[in-house]
């Protein structure tokens, strides 16, 4: 499990194939500490599994499930990745519940900034709706961010300049796909709801 508490911005060494996978291998620091190979690691809000862990890097296999449904298949040398490694059983729980699994792309609409604040409106596929609550937590390429506004298919989230020097939004711009993962708690109260009158 994850929090969504960046730890550190990696950098996309080397994308290659490898039989039917997408191997990437990121160059990162802090984050190399304690990982080792058979380790979870979030990538951009996405759960992977270290394939080989280096001096000052790791490598990880995407599947075509994976590269599908999130935006990692855009990535190519040199991007910039959100990275976090599994919250440890004593560790503070500083975001929200993240598990890396990725519930659909959104789009950055716009990207605006006013003095000190920064506002990032994604707009997000019209079925998710239901999941996405004014004030709720929502993870946006693996950041654990406040929903401050919501308009039709569209919501927005303030940065704070903390979060904007801290992870690869510095980078983003129009049109950019980014990786969505909604409230866990409310997807299971929807599957619980849906499932009370079966037998």
């Amino acid at each position: 499990m994850f929090t969504g508490i960046i730890e550190e911005i990696g950098e996309v060494a080397e994308m290659s194939s490898h039989d039917e996978f997408l191997r990437i291998r990121v160059n990162a620091r802090a984050v190399m500490n304690d990982l080792k190979t058979g380790g979870s690691i979030s990538v951009n809000g996405v759960c992977l599994t270290a394939r080989t862990v280096g001096t000052g890097n790791f490598a990880a296999d995407l599947s075509r499930e994976t590269l599908n449904r999130t935006s990692l298949k855009i990535l190519s040398p040199g991007s910039l990745v959100n990275l976090e490694r599994p919250m440890p059983a004593d560790g503070r729980f500083g975001g929200h519940i993240v598990q890396g699994h990725v519930d659909g792309l959104g789009r950055v609409v716009e990207f605006s900034r006013n003095g000190d604040d920064y506002n990032l409106r994604i707009e997000f596929p019209v079925p998710a709706l239901r999941y996405i609550v004014e004030k709720g937590s929502i993870c946006v390429d693996g950041i654990s961010l406040t929903v401050a506004r919501i308009h039709s298919n569209v919501f927005d989230v303030a940065i704070i300049p903390h979060t904007f020097e801290n992870t690869n939004l510095k980078r983003v711009t129009p049109g950019d796909p980014v990786n969505l993962e909604f409230d866990i708690i409310a997807k299971y109260v929807e599957r619980l709801l849906q499932t009370r009158d079966i037998p």
